[in-house]
């Protein structure tokens, strides 16, 4: 794909879907390796990490395990809210389970952060991460995924899940926010 003008933002390239796919296939072997029970749980958070969740979860190719959404919120446009509210929460006991948080990206932290308390309090034998994307640089919170895609500069990113209010998740590859000169 070319550039991609939307909401008067200009995107161009910044990961092919093949790169992606290569990413998510190791990702998958990655957690598969450190999975010590057969029915681990799944938790992907909405709106952002669907595609990334169904492609590492295909990936995972782990009959008993099961898959679970919750929805948090934190950013609105192109920049972080600072406040992470929670959208949709968990209905599945997970006491004594294996859990593997999905997110699309960990940009400050402060989502992932929130997740890892609230799951915690509900006494799972071990909470993990998986992302996508993991912004190191824009790390604000003292929490990082234990499973990383891709390490990425503090740009703003669409596609392949990620969005601009609500467009663009559909794009197969991940576009980066044009820098003007």
């Amino acid at each position: 794909m070319n550039e991609l003008t939307i909401n008067g933002l200009t995107f161009e390239p910044y990961l092919k879907e093949s790169e992606i796919m290569a990413q998510v296939e190791r990702v998958a072997s990655e957690i598969k390796a450190d999975l010590t029970t057969p029915n681990p749980l799944f938790v992907c958070v909405l709106n952002g990490a669907f595609i990334f969740a169904a492609d590492l979860f295909r990936a995972l190719e782990l009959p008993e395990a099961e898959i679970t959404f919750i929805r948090f919120k934190s950013y609105e446009g192109t920049a972080s809210t600072g406040e992470v509210t929670q959208k949709m929460g968990l209905t599945e006991d997970i006491e004594g389970r294996e859990v593997v948080i999905i997110e699309d990206i960990v940009d400050t932290g402060m989502t992932a952060q929130k997740l890892r308390e609230v799951l915690q309090a509900r006494r799972p034998k071990s909470v993990k991460m998986a992302s996508l994307l993991f912004k190191p640089a824009s790390l604000t919170a003292s929490v990082a995924p234990e499973y990383v895609g891709f390490e990425i500069p503090s740009k703003f990113i669409i596609g392949y899940g990620l969005d601009l209010d609500g467009a663009v998740r559909n794009l197969r590859d991940i576009m980066v926010l044009k820098e003007t000169k």
